[in-house]
Order: C-alpha cells, then sequence, then structure tokens
C-alpha cells in the first residue's frame, strides 16, 4: 500500500499528460473528463498557448485531468491507496481517490473552483517562494511586512527551506526588501494572492459548492491541507476544503503525516512533489518516472 500525492497547478506545462496519453486506461479517462468539462482540456495541455494553459482557470483543470488519468492507471494496476492528500487544487483528487468524490462531481467542483478563484484574482497580489528561511522566520517577515489592508501571510510551507509568502503587492515589496538580504526570493508567475486573506471574495460561492457537493465518507484517510492531519470526518474534509481557499496549504506537515503511514507516490505528470518529499526526508517516487511502476510492483514483492 502506498500514499497518494496529488500536485497542483504550478506544475502545469505545454505537453502536460503526453505520457498518459499512450495509455489505453488513462487515455480514456482523458477523453472522458474532456466530455465532463464545458470546454475540452487535453487540445491545451498537448499545445498551450502556455499563457492560457497556466491562467488559473485552465491550469487547475488541466493539472486535475491528469491526476485522475493518472490515477485510473494505478488502479488498473490492482494499487489501492493507504491514505491520500493533494497539493492545493490537487486536494480534490484525493478526495475522489479516497472514495469521498465521484468523477463527474471532481470535474465539476475542480471547474467551478478555478472559475472562482480566476474571477477573485486581479486585487493586485502575488506570491513569492522564500528559499532558505525557517517558516518561523517567514512568519516574522511577513508580520512585518504587513499594513492594514495590505496583507501577506505564508501561503504554502511546502518543505523544510521552501515557503511561499502570498499577499497584496505593496506588501510583498517590503517583505522582498526586509527578507532579500537573508535568502533567495522568487517571483511565482500566479494571477494573484492564492491561498490568502485576499481570496475572501471567492469563499461564499465556494463554500456553497461544496456543500452542495454529493460525497460519501472515505475509504481511507485523507490529509488535507489546512491541517495536515490524517482524518475521515466527512464534515472535517468539507471544512477544510473551504478553509483551503484563504488557508496556509501545510505541506511539509502533509508529508510527515503520509510518511507515517505509507511510502508516497506522486500521482500525476509531476515529479514537483516527490522532490518536495525528498526535501523533508520523507519515501515518495513520481509516476512521471518512467520506471515508477516497476518499483512499486518490486516495493509490493518485497
Amino acid at each position: 500500500m502506498f500514499g497518494y500525492l496529488f500536485p497542483g497547478q504550478g506544475t502545469v506545462r505545454v505537453g502536460l499528460g503526453a505520457w498518459l496519453r499512450r495509455r489505453p486506461v488513462a487515455r480514456d479517462r482523458l477523453d472522458e473528463i474532456d466530455a465532463l468539462l464545458s470546454r475540452p482540456i487535453s487540445p491545451l495541455c498537448a499545445h498551450g498557448p502556455l499563457d492560457r494553459l497556466v491562467s488559473t482557470e485552465h491550469a487547475q483543470v488541466a493539472v486535475t485531468a491528469c491526476n485522475l488519468a493518472a490515477l485510473a492507471v494505478l488502479t488498473e494496476e490492482g494499487y489501492e491507496p493507504a491514505v491520500v492528500a493533494g497539493h492545493s487544487v490537487g486536494e480534490l483528487t484525493a478526495l475522489h481517490a479516497a472514495g469521498v468524490l465521484d468523477l463527474a462531481g471532481t470535474v465539476r467542483l475542480v471547474e467551478t473552483r478555478s472559475r472562482l478563484m480566476a474571477a477573485a484574482a486581479g486585487a493586485g497580489g502575488g506570491m513569492r517562494a522564500v528559499m532558505g528561511l525557517a517558516v518561523e522566520r517567514v512568519e516574522e517577515l511577513a508580520a512585518d511586512a504587513t499594513a492594514p489592508g495590505e496583507p501577506v501571510v505564508v501561503g504554502l510551507e511546502n518543505a523544510p527551506g521552501h515557503v511561499v509568502v502570498s499577499g497584496a503587492a505593496p506588501a510583498l515589496d517590503r517583505f522582498e526588501k526586509l527578507a532579500t538580504a537573508a535568502t533567495k526570493i522568487i517571483a511565482l508567475k500566479v494571477g494573484d494572492a492564492y491561498h490568502s486573506p485576499l481570496m475572501a471574495g471567492a469563499v461564499p460561492a465556494w463554500a456553497a459548492e461544496v456543500a452542495a457537493a454529493a460525497m460519501r465518507e472515505p475509504r481511507v484517510p485523507v490529509v488535507p491541507n489546512v491541517t495536515g492531519e490524517p482524518t475521515t470526518d466527512l464534515h472535517i474534509l468539507r471544512e477544510a476544503l473551504v478553509a483551503q481557499l484563504t488557508g496556509r496549504v501545510r505541506w511539509t506537515r502533509t508529508i510527515g503525516a503520509v510518511d507515517a503511514i505509507a511510502p508516497g507516490v506522486e500521482v500525476g505528470d509531476s515529479k514537483v512533489l516527490a522532490g518536495l518529499s525528498r526535501r523533508a526526508g520523507a519515501r515518495c517516487l513520481s509516476m512521471a518516472d518512467p520506471g515508477t511502476l516497476r518499483r512499486l510492483a518490486k516495493q509490493v514483492a518485497a
């Protein structure tokens, strides 16, 4: 048994899912998802243009489609997860893998989430990756850079020494001036300040969608982003899905929680989460590595 980790929208690129198209079960799943969407995502994944693909409205759907297709491959191979988690929008695929959401419900929620977050963007915010600083120090600098109406917060705890801050543009500028001498800062190419208070405008409509969605009790534990703690409580999972929109992605804690139950496998077309896991000292293979299915079979046989 393995822990399934599903990547988020930061992993998109032109050509996303190309290896999945070579697996019949994955190709069928991608075609099925295209039919469920208001407009197919596969042509955009294959051919771009990149500026459209990386937009929130398309990126979240594209990554989810590949996550779901990779999950179909594992299911065909006879694997079932021991625990699941997903990075940001990847949490919706994790809920599907745990049996909470059916395929149509997953696709519908992801498409709705992407639309609501894209509509909430434009408030003049952004995100910055902060390398080499402990999260506690990043929190201190963010607090110093925050002003009334101009917040900056830790949006993502990706791994030790890999933190992302999210907030208003003036606050991010102040944060950079405070932190530049001590660390490397990278501006992320995103539409706004996701996982921060600036996404509050999308919360009421998203909360209504989550409340109305048909969900079942999970078959296996799910580790929500906002808690980093395994749970099978459906009420907690619904609340966490809403809180995640403005709340912190506690991925470092999530990695540890999954690794305590089972070795991880990144399910999708990405190696990002496997890399973050290694940085956190956790076990994780990536399905984007051609040798992963063979390695999983060897681990099971052993």
